[in-house]
């Protein structure tokens, strides 16, 4: 199995340095526009946004488009948090063949699955059904992580990717 990456010391939430950043008040609409007056009244701290449990929170950037139908892409920046109780439906970091691997949690009958959502790779058996010719045996991967946000970068915007 990975080791887990480096932690770094974080101090307490109180004495963590705030990322303030303005805060629109009012909803940005993808829909009908809607005028906005003075809509700069807020700040919002982005580390209280992001990260909510510091000490479990790791960053990691995607290599591949395996997810590309989820809107997670190469280079996206992925916020992902080992304190969450992982459940089919959401994006999780597993450890496959002694690599990160990302996918989708997903149940089928009575077995747990990862699945791509770029409909080419193939998905990977958890715990497979009982009965099946498996044996209840899975692909070798264990969960590592869920996904809690994922930073996409849109054309035309700036990356810090080096």
């Amino acid at each position: 199995m990975l080791p887990l990456p480096p932690q770094i010391p974080l101090p307490p939430r109180q004495g963590a340095a705030a990322l303030f950043c303005p805060l629109a008040t009012e909803a940005v609409s993808a829909g009908f526009p809607s005028p906005a007056d003075d809509y700069v009244e807020a700040r919002i701290d982005l580390n209280v946004e992001l990260i909510p449990r510091p000490l479990s929170t790791f960053f990691m950037r995607v290599s591949g488009d395996a997810m590309r139908g989820d809107g997670i892409v190469d280079g996206d920046l992925l916020v992902i948090d080992r304190s969450v109780d992982p459940r089919p439906g959401m994006v999780v970091v597993a450890v496959h063949g002694g690599a990160f691997l990302l996918r989708r949690l997903a149940r089928r009958g009575t077995g747990l699955w990862l699945v791509a959502s770029d409909g080419i790779s193939p998905p990977l058996v958890l715990i497979s059904d009982e009965g099946s010719d498996r044996e209840g045996r899975g692909d070798g991967a264990d969960l590592w992580g869920v996904v809690i946000h994922a930073v996409h970068h849109l054309a035309g915007a700036p990356s810090r990717r080096r």
